[in-house]
């Protein structure tokens, strides 16, 4: 594939996302007003613990196959046989995994409730969700197929409407319920998600092969071995989400950890187009080429070069709007996360280009790398978080958001380097920089005092990324030749 066509390749996979993303903000926005009108900042704080501990325990339980599962999947893909008889080795072994899961958390209810809420009120509740378990494993297990075979149309629509059913179903919830539609608003979520998911993978007619629990066990056992490294990593990482949450529940109140969760699930909605595109397009056309280190090279630099080029502008725009945008998905109660989450948005640019190298230790296999590096930046994450917040407070954790993904950035970079010979170009590193400067110029901006004078510099950095970024991107797309094809 030319440089002309895998970066219009990116495009595509970026705005079919990218249109699924604009949909599932609206969505977002629409169920985070109600749930801060009709809970507060507490209820926020609820449903943040609550999702920590669902996701920690489907961590410990899932064996990381929503990972390792894609690149099986994506090595069979031209043989119909043989991809039969992945995803029902696949599908087999999620019912196992989401079952094991429900009956940990089952037994574990009063003892999550007690470490989690300081009383024993939220053990029914904990029961209730255990359901969730297993409806998000076979979620997963019906993205993976999707992802795998690179249906990215497919695996945007599920997202899209499996989203948009859960948010039909939780409004009546919220608005007479209240604080108490919580749990049943997540189950009903879980369970929205995985009608859109296996809706879309039904339309593939992948044949179905009758597998016992032993077989599936047995033939999916490098399956499992890969996804077990992955699980553990990902179990650090959310457990440290989750003590960081207990931290500042005890420092200060749930209140606190209600405005921590609305901030960073604001920057994960915002700039999460161009992360769900890496996980959806880009990782699985990495295991194809992951023998050839100079392919790699070329992916890594090509998605690197477009996620920096599209997020500058868009970050520019939040910055100036970041008031607003706190305002509009949730109120005026939430306005003291505006330093939180202008400090960590700077981080997002830097995060993109970490995650595309990241994602060559995923795609190579290497669980011992994995794992030594995980434990390490995970340990240094959460000993910063709680610094950061101890000192400083919610601006605390946006600083330490930056400054973790600059050790994360260049940590990277030397692994992989090292351990693969990959490495960027200097014209790179000069467009990184660029870009990173005009995000940076911007932020400074935001301490003019006086509002006309910051308000006509922000307009005319938005324009000047914009322009910019577009010129950039035309160079190595050609809009004009790719749109009169479209």
């Amino acid at each position: 594939m030319s440089q002309q066509s895998a970066y219009r390749h990116i495009l595509k996979a970026t705005s079919i996302f990218g249109s699924v993303q604009v949909f599932n903000i609206l969505i977002s926005l629409i169920r985070s007003k109600f749930i801060a009108v009709f809970t507060g900042v507490t209820g926020i704080g609820i449903i943040g613990l609550l999702t920590s501990v669902i996701n920690t325990i489907w961590c410990f339980t899932n064996f990381g196959i929503e990972t390792s599962a894609v690149k099986s999947i994506s090595t069979v893909q031209e043989n119909n046989q043989k991809l039969a008889r992945e995803t029902s080795i696949l599908k087999r072994i999620a019912w196992m995994l989401g079952i094991f899961g429900s009956i940990i958390m089952i037994i574990f209810s009063p003892f999550l409730s007690k470490i989690t809420f300081g009383n024993y009120e939220f053990t029914w509740a904990f029961i209730l969700l255990s359901i969730t378990l297993l409806f998000k494993q076979l979620t997963v297990s019906s993205i993976v197929v999707l992802q795998g075979l690179q249906k990215i149309k497919y695996l945007a629509k599920a997202n899209l409407y499996g989203n948009l059913i859960g948010l039909l179903l939780s409004i009546p919830l919220y608005y007479f319920l209240g604080i108490d539609a919580i749990a049943p608003s997540i189950i009903l979520s879980s369970i929205a998600a995985f009608i859109g998911a296996k809706f879309y993978e039904n339309k593939l007619k992948i044949n179905t092969v009758k597998l016992s629990n032993k077989e599936a066990l047995t033939e999916g056992k490098k399956m499992l071995t890969l996804g077990f490294s992955l699980s553990f990593t990902g179990l650090l990482t959310t457990f440290s989400a989750y003590l960081l949450q207990i931290f500042i529940t005890n420092v200060d109140d749930i209140v606190q950890v209600g405005l921590y969760t609305a901030g960073f699930t604001i920057i994960n909605t915002y700039a999460g187009v161009i992360f769900t595109a890496m996980a959806s397009d880009y990782y699985p056309r990495l295991t194809k080429v992951i023998k050839n280190n100079n392919l790699v090279k070329e992916l890594v630099i090509q998605q690197s070069t477009f996620a920096v080029l599209i997020l500058t502008p868009v970050i520019v725009i939040f910055l100036l709007f970041s008031p607003s945008i706190i305002r509009l998905l949730y109120s005026k109660e939430f306005l003291p996360i505006v330093p939180f989450v202008c400090w960590a948005i700077l981080a997002v640019i830097i995060k993109s280009v970490s995650w595309s190298m990241g994602y060559v230790l995923l795609a190579k296999g290497d669980s011992k790398l994995f794992i030594k590096t995980s434990v390490f930046f995970n340990s240094i994450f959460l000993l910063m978080n709680v610094l950061g917040y101890f000192y400083y407070g919610l601006e605390g954790l946006g600083i330490v958001f930056l400054l973790y993904y600059f050790i994360h950035f260049f940590a990277l970079k030397v692994i992989i380097r090292k351990k693969y010979d990959i490495q960027f170009e200097f014209a790179f590193y000069k467009l990184l920089i660029s870009c990173f400067a005009i995000c940076a110029l911007a932020f400074i901006c935001l301490k003019i005092e006086n509002n006309y004078l910051k308000n006509v510099v922000l307009l005319i950095l938005i324009l000047f990324s914009t322009l910019y970024s577009i010129k950039e991107l035309n160079q190595r797309i050609d809009f004009k030749t790719f749109f009169s094809k479209k």
